[in-house]
């Protein structure tokens, strides 16, 4: 068994025995081994539970980024009195933390939420020669789809082979080139209906775009040639695409679904102000006391290192925001898990088959609390 000491460079390991192989997966050294009670170091008082049976022995949700630097983990683990929040780390290699998650599933089912796009506006399904999402992911990378991941140089390069666009912020880059190359409109129409504006968070930047500080495209090809691909070839499951969480949790040891930290301080009910921004450790560690609130009523409870983190609004450095939405990602993971919160994911065709959805968000969405702004 291999192990150090967590810091904020990465995690520590621990090696996972399913069969006769052996995995390194995140965790923290714990001290005494005993969960910090989320208030003053008290017990956490646990809210009613619905009837929904118990779905998934674990959650983990990651922060992706094309960068690897900027990838972090959240990890909970489901105990008699409610869930443990054990480890807030880096993600290292990306094919050593998917044999993790596979190795952890041999515990009980995992549910792993990772915030980049998982599916395609279904106007792009209906023009490839796929029956889905989940078949188009098999095939996206060779044959005729080798230069799909390749993101286009210029706006000639773009075609149904090739969506993604730019590969550089060149001078005169624009998004109108992206848009008549796929024949649309607007910038809406490239966008999944999980995508578009709600009253509580403003619209995600769609995926074929791969410019400025929101986009997602650059993080989605990663973590879909990296993650996606691999996993969907060893047996994972992916929701919505083939059904329920509640039916994915028995026929898949590992079920993979698309989150949105933006959504998850809506489900939280822990928004930032117009004058706030998560960017700003000051900001995020504002945010310390509804946490624990949350946490408290409803049977959460943090190892003192991630007490800590939460306290200190997740460092000061420039990888405070990942850490703080790896986190809240997890929280509002266990929303859904717990049956308090919906999967959100409406029972239409192109969703289902193509688009797939935002665990946790709901079609219409809630107003902004007074004072604060939607999300972004």
């Amino acid at each position: 068994m291999a192990s150090a000491t967590f810091d904020h460079r990465g995690p520590s390991l621990t090696i996972y025995r399913c069969g006769n192989r052996g995995y390194g997966g995140p965790t923290v050294e714990k001290g005494d081994g005993r969960p910090l009670g989320v208030v003053n170091g008290r017990p956490a008082v646990h809210g009613k539970r619905t009837g929904r049976p118990e779905m998934f022995a674990t959650l983990v949700h990651a922060d992706w980024s094309a960068h690897p630097s900027k990838r972090w983990i959240a990890l909970a683990k489901r105990r008699a009195r409610g869930w443990a929040v054990s480890s807030l780390s880096a993600v290292g290699p990306s094919h050593e933390y998917l044999a993790w998650l596979f190795a952890a599933a041999c515990e009980g089912p995992v549910l792993a939420g990772f915030d980049f796009p998982i599916g395609l506006p279904s106007f792009f399904g209906a023009r490839i020669d796929q029956t889905n999402f989940r078949v188009a992911l098999g095939v996206f990378g060779g044959g005729r789809w080798s230069s799909f991941y390749r993101v286009a140089d210029e706006p000639g390069d773009i075609a149904l082979e090739r969506p993604f666009y730019p590969r550089h912020a060149d001078r005169g880059t624009r998004q109108v080139d992206l848009l008549r190359a796929h024949g649309v409109a607007t910038i809406n129409d490239l966008r999944r209906r999980c995508e578009v504006r709600t009253p509580v968070r403003l619209a995600a930047c769609p995926l074929f775009w791969t410019l400025g500080p929101n986009q997602v495209g650059k993080a989605a090809i990663t973590g879909w040639q990296e993650i996606l691909a691999p996993a969907v070839a060893r047996g994972a499951g992916i929701w919505p695409f083939d059904g329920d969480l509640h039916i994915l949790a028995q026929a898949h040891r590992l079920v993979i679904a698309e989150t949105y930290p933006a959504e998850a301080y809506h489900h939280l009910n822990i928004g930032f102000a117009r004058h706030e921004s998560k960017r700003r450790m000051k900001d995020r560690a504002r945010r310390a006391s509804a946490i624990f609130a949350w946490a408290s009523a409803y049977g959460v409870s943090f190892l003192p290192m991630i007490h800590q983190w939460i306290d200190s609004g997740c460092g000061v450095d420039r990888l405070g925001e990942d850490r703080f939405d790896a986190l809240l990602g997890l929280l509002a993971m266990i929303e859904v898990a717990e049956g308090r919160r919906s999967d959100g994911a409406p029972n239409d065709e192109p969703i289902r088959r193509w688009e797939g959805w935002i665990l946790g968000q709901t079609t219409s969405g809630s107003p902004a609390l007074p004072g604060q702004s939607p999300a972004s």
